[in-house]
């Protein structure tokens, strides 16, 4: 005779193979052993029902054709609008800003981007305007999009330290993005929307007028210089960025959430930074 301690023991480990295959619902109130239902009799077939008797026929109506489905729904003018419309659209609103609270307002209520209706904040920019530096990101996080400003998260956090290191703070610069809203699921923006999004970051850096320009990341890079290299190869070099009455410069270099992601790029961010500070001191 089995051991019933066995026996049970044996039950346990069909029960843990079981659910370790996934199996953790019971299809039935009362169990089943397939092995004897193999061997047992098929069911005799139900007998077939005898045909109705046809009735007379009659002329069945013709439904209509059914009518088109509705159109999509429309965020306002984001659905109609071409993206080269939508681009000169933004270039005569943004240049019509005499400040950057005038161009805040035009920001807001800007309907041909859709980014705006799918956006929690518009986030437009945090720090000093009449700082002598301007750090550029490329859009907003989840994060961002809940304060409503730029780099609150964790890439803001490494950015604050990273100008600390230097002597900088949020009362000593001004931080922005080339997009102002928040991408569906942190995805890129599509080329159409910082299309549409680039003239207000352009009218927003000449109302600031800073002496240099950090660019953080590949994209704000490509955008205001045209390059198409990546962050990488333009890293640590500075270029010229024109201004309505003067030029100014413009320093690419890493941007924190790439820190991030591999910590070891610090030390090139690093060296970016002192030549930062350099500049601002005069001394590059």
């Amino acid at each position: 005779m089995p051991d019933p301690a066995d026996a049970q023991a044996d039950l346990i480990a069909i029960l843990d193979f079981h659910t370790e295959a996934g199996v953790d619902v019971a299809l039935d109130e009362k169990p089943h052993d397939r092995f004897t239902e193999a061997d047992a009799p098929e069911p005799a077939p139900r007998p077939r029902r005898s045909a109705p008797r046809q009735a007379t026929p009659q002329a069945i109506p013709v439904a209509p054709p059914p009518s088109p489905p509705p159109p999509r729904a429309t965020y306002g003018r984001a659905a109609s609008a071409e993206p080269e419309a939508a681009a000169g659209d933004a270039r005569a609103q943004a240049r019509a800003a005499a400040s950057l609270q005038e161009l805040e307002a035009i920001l807001a209520g800007f309907e041909s981007c859709p980014l705006r209706f799918t956006a929690k904040n518009l986030v437009f920019g945090d720090g000093n305007p009449q700082a002598r530096v301007m750090f550029l990101g490329e859009a907003p996080g989840a994060d961002e999009d809940r304060i409503g400003k730029p780099f609150m998260g964790r890439s803001g956090q490494l950015l604050d330290k990273m100008m600390a290191a230097i002597g900088l703070d949020r009362t000593s610069a001004y931080i922005a993005n080339v997009v102002p809203w928040r991408p569906p699921g942190n995805r890129n923006p599509t080329p159409q929307e910082v299309a549409m999004c680039r003239p207000f970051v352009e009218r927003q850096i000449e109302l600031v007028d800073p002496d240099l320009i950090v660019c953080l990341g590949a994209p704000a890079t490509q955008t205001l210089t045209g390059t198409k290299d990546g962050i990488l190869k333009t890293r640590g070099r500075f270029f010229t960025y024109a201004l309505p009455s003067r030029e100014t410069r413009l320093l690419a270099t890493l941007h924190p959430a790439f820190l991030l992601r591999q910590p070891l790029q610090k030390r090139l961010a690093w060296r970016d930074f002192r030549a930062l500070r350099a500049a601002l001191d005069g001394k590059a």
